[in-house]
């Protein structure tokens, strides 16, 4: 069996640096195009809520109109200060669901909608309304201002937040150009019910714990594989030692370390201290920005066990 590699405190602070040395180039480098398309979607939708509210003065009226609408629903959450999530509405406003029909069926879930948003709106945002009054030209510009730029920016955080996915794509990619071929995902309670030699299937639940990719090693192993994104050294803690560190700890003591090998491919911002940690706990480490290495730890197996 080829043992996974161990790096030492030098090599790892080198390719930590490279690492974040990626992730700043992305972020200087991530196109100003994609929050201005964002802002401009978003601006048409607020502005067509308040044009068909009347600034908000026929909510009521509008509601069944506006629901129908999962844009505009959502534009609905961000009128409140702060803005809720749709679980949190949906428990404010004692709701199962937040379907349009389901809503617009019920008059007094539309009474309870209603009410919120005229309890709980912003302000800042939206003066005229406890005053009583029409917006000025100015109070609604910077109304629309403010709520669109909301949207966007939470939009573009939830499209950072996904590339973890990005990431297990990316992995995938290459485990297929290395001759592994993609299979379902599973359930595996027992290592038999693992992807064979040469496959590898995503999101899939190894034991009680799920794991990003699993993919069966050449020599009988299975490697459980978890992609990690961090954004800041103290969000490494979270992503890496308290999440992969604690699934590879999980899954070894429920299969054995001689049965289940257990690595993260990384990106972005990771302190020394957190990869050191999760080394000598057992996880094997390997970057994005240098898959080639994880590829050619795998190929030896191959070459020497087929």
């Amino acid at each position: 069996m080829n043992s996974p590699p161990i790096w030492s405190e030098q090599e790892l602070d080198n390719e930590r640096e490279r690492s974040l040395e990626h992730f700043r180039q992305g972020r200087h480098t991530e196109p100003l195009e994609l929050y201005l398309e964002l802002f401009d979607d978003y601006r048409e939708v607020v502005e067509e809520v308040l044009e068909q509210t009347v600034d908000l003065s026929r909510l009521r009226d509008e509601a069944p109109n506006l629901l129908g609408d999962r844009r505009k629903l959502e534009v609905i959450r961000y009128l409140s200060g702060p803005p809720v999530s749709e679980d949190d509405l949906k428990t404010l406003i004692r709701s199962q669901s937040l379907n349009a029909t389901r809503i617009t069926s019920d008059p007094a879930l539309v009474d309870r909608l209603v009410t919120f948003i005229q309890d709980w709106h912003d302000r800042r945002r939206f003066p005229w309304v406890n005053e009583s009054r029409d917006p000025e030209e100015y109070d609604r510009n910077a109304a629309i201002l403010a709520t669109t730029s909301l949207l966007a920016m939470r939009r573009l955080e939830t499209m950072r937040r996904s590339q973890s996915k990005v990431q297990e794509r990316l992995v995938a990619t290459q485990l297929r150009r290395a001759q592994f071929r993609q299979v379902d995902p599973r359930i595996v309670r027992v290592l038999s019910q693992a992807p064979d030699k040469g496959q590898f299937c995503r999101e899939s639940m190894l034991g009680n714990r799920k794991a990003d990719l699993l993919i069966g090693l050449h020599d009988g192993r299975t490697l459980a594989l978890e992609c990690k994104v961090s954004n800041s050294s103290t969000n490494s803690i979270k992503r890496l030692n308290n999440d992969a560190v604690a699934k590879a700890t999980s899954w070894k003591n429920e299969f054995g370390s001689s049965q289940v090998v257990t690595a993260a491919v990384l990106a972005g911002v990771f302190a020394l201290r957190n990869l050191l940690d999760a080394q000598d706990k057992g996880l094997t480490l390997f970057w994005s920005h240098d898959l080639a290495t994880m590829l050619d730890w795998i190929r030896p197996i191959s070459s020497d066990t087929s």
